[in-house]
């Protein structure tokens, strides 16, 4: 069967990845070049996603953690095991022993594909493995592991991975409509597919809209990065000071990889961290770190935009969850992550195939 796959992402490369897989004709059709915007603006972690347990979302931290092993397994040169410390100080919103039960539980839905148990380290230990680390008021740490990835390297290497398969990748190619009977139109003509899947990302809505069909809601959420110079080859988790948000502070390419925020986004916005963004993080970082980091000493910064599902009010607590939406010959995928986005490939294979 004929297939068109609208978008260069990661989740369009590993969706056109297992329908060739499965013996089909793919054209993959990216506006730009491949790997260029969401998908190359990540935290560059391959994680379960340690604090969706608190949401309840057990099947998609269980499927992460599964996913997380195979792309350390299948692409050693472009990511890495990652120690990551989440401190305890009399201040947190979570005691040790909520962290402990969530930590249990996130080596338990790995299984035998884990990478590492987590462990507990005293405060003297912690600020060994971490020296800028302040010391007044830490309890101590939790030790646990996750994986690193160069995002958008390792999103090329999929798009190697297509190509074998056998995938025709038209790169600067935006396609400008798709109808429910397989018409999908570029700017020199129209072509016609069994089917289209539309795995544009954050432009999956409009472009359902501008082809004048309804549009599944999307809740688009812009996080943004900082980079700043290294701090420890450790990660942290660390929380927000008075909240239960989540900041990673990472090392990357001999830097220190500080984000992300969640603040939601219109497409004709521009995609960038905004002064208060980067107040924000700079805050957080001074209050687990010294000495603190000015403005002035930032080394670059990044930011993307989420596709996620809509229905919370707090963008932090949307659900990273995805899901498929067929109108005739049309499949739209709504939401995803990084990590399990082979995943979502292969479950959108077999959604077509039983179509």
């Amino acid at each position: 069967m004929q297939i068109a796959v609208v978008g260069g992402g990661i989740n369009g490369l590993c969706s056109a990845w297992q329908l060739a897989l499965a013996g089909h004709q793919v054209t993959l059709f990216e506006r730009d070049q491949l790997m260029q915007a969401t998908s190359a603006a990540s935290s560059k972690l391959l994680h379960g996603g340690l604090r969706y347990l608190e949401q309840g979302e057990f099947r998609l931290v269980r499927e992460a953690l599964q996913e997380r092993r195979w792309w350390l397994k299948k692409a050693p040169q472009l990511t890495r095991r990652l120690p990551i410390l989440y401190p305890i100080y009399l201040d947190s919103q979570r005691a040790r022993w909520q962290l402990k039960i969530g930590l249990w539980l996130y080596d338990s839905f790995a299984g035998r594909k884990g990478i590492g148990r987590h462990r507990w380290l005293t405060s003297e230990q912690a600020r060994r493995c971490s020296p800028h680390l302040k010391a007044a008021g830490l309890l101590g740490a939790y030790l646990f592991f996750d994986g690193q990835m160069d995002d958008q390297k390792l999103g090329l290497w999929m798009a190697e991975q297509c190509r074998k398969a056998g995938v025709n990748i038209v790169e600067h190619s935006p396609v400008l409509k798709i109808q429910p009977d397989g018409e999908l139109q570029l700017a020199t003509g129209k072509l016609k597919f069994a089917s289209i899947i539309n795995v544009a990302g954050p432009w999956s809505s409009a472009l359902l809209q501008q082809s004048g069909l309804s549009a599944p809601p999307l809740d688009l959420v812009r996080g943004s990065h900082l980079l700043l110079p290294a701090i420890s080859r450790y990660g942290h988790m660390l929380e927000v000071p008075g909240e239960r948000r989540i900041v990673f502070a990472l090392p990357y390419q001999q830097q220190c990889l500080l984000g992300t925020t969640e603040v939601r986004q219109q497409l004709d916005e521009p995609v960038q961290c905004s002064p208060a963004e980067r107040d924000y993080l700079l805050d957080v970082y001074a209050h687990y770190f010294t000495p603190a980091v000015a403005p002035a000493q930032l080394l670059g910064s990044f930011a993307g935009v989420r596709p996620l599902l809509s229905g919370s009010a707090d963008a932090s607590r949307a659900s990273r969850e995805y899901q498929f939406h067929w109108q005739g010959n049309i499949l739209t995928v709504s939401g995803g992550k990084w990590t399990t986005a082979r995943a979502l490939g292969q479950q959108l294979a077999a959604e077509v195939n039983r179509r």
